[in-house]
């Protein structure tokens, strides 16, 4: 007798959170998993960054605009891939996945990476999510020590101008201009954001950001 076959299980959720440092995808992630609706898997730059990359390729899927680090770029595509890879296994297996990440292609040169992201999520429920936040506030974030980061992000005392890589950031980080959802996170708290993003789901039209994304370049396999 052949073994029973398990129920074929429906997709998780993705949903991905882009902006730039401390718009407060983390916080969204987390309201998300603190929530009562769904059991997301919390994946994206922060883990891959500093769990999963050796110190010699970090901050790997985290590199900065401005094309600083060209030694390291030639592996960028392939850490983009194996993530998105992940997401979507993940999702294939019934969980939902919340990704915090800030997708760029201010490198040395054009590398194509979201597209490519795109396309190896297609035929899921995947949402991308644009986060705004306005540089006062987001110099203002990157001012108040967090436990173990008090090192991590480039700041400036009141009243200096914005360092050269935050305003990269802001100005590279949604060039794309390609959402299901864009939000104002100085505006709500990380708990609103992730309400609506749940509700977004279920409303007209329905998410469609990654595969016009997935359309919009032909991108070779890295």
């Amino acid at each position: 007798m052949s073994a029973p076959r398990e129920a074929a299980l429906n997709p998780g959720r993705i949903v991905v959170l882009n902006g730039p440092p401390r718009s407060g995808k983390t916080s969204i992630a987390t309201a998300l998993q603190a929530g009562q609706d769904g059991d997301w898997m919390s994946l994206g730059v922060d883990v891959h960054a500093r769990c999963v990359t050796p110190p010699r390729l970090r901050p790997g899927i985290g590199l900065r605009p401005g094309g600083e680090r060209p030694d390291i770029e030639t592996v960028l595509p392939r850490l983009f891939a194996a993530l998105y890879d992940s997401v979507a296994a993940h999702s294939r297996l019934g969980f939902d996945v919340v990704v915090d990440v800030g997708h760029h292609d201010d490198y040395s040169r054009p590398l194509g990476i979201l597209p490519d992201c795109a396309r190896r999520l297609a035929g899921l429920p995947a949402l991308l999510v644009g986060l705004h936040c306005p540089i006062e506030e987001i110099m203002s974030r990157r001012r108040q020590a967090e436990p173990g980061r008090e090192t991590l992000y480039v700041a400036a005392a009141p009243g200096e101008p914005p360092p050269a890589p935050v305003q990269r950031w802001q100005q590279a980080v949604h060039r794309h201009r390609i959402y299901d959802l864009e939000l104002d996170t100085a505006a709500a708290t990380p708990a609103e954001c992730a309400a609506a993003v749940l509700r977004r789901f279920d409303e007209d039209p329905p998410p469609s950001a990654f595969a016009r994304l997935a359309a919009s370049v032909s991108v070779a396999k890295p």
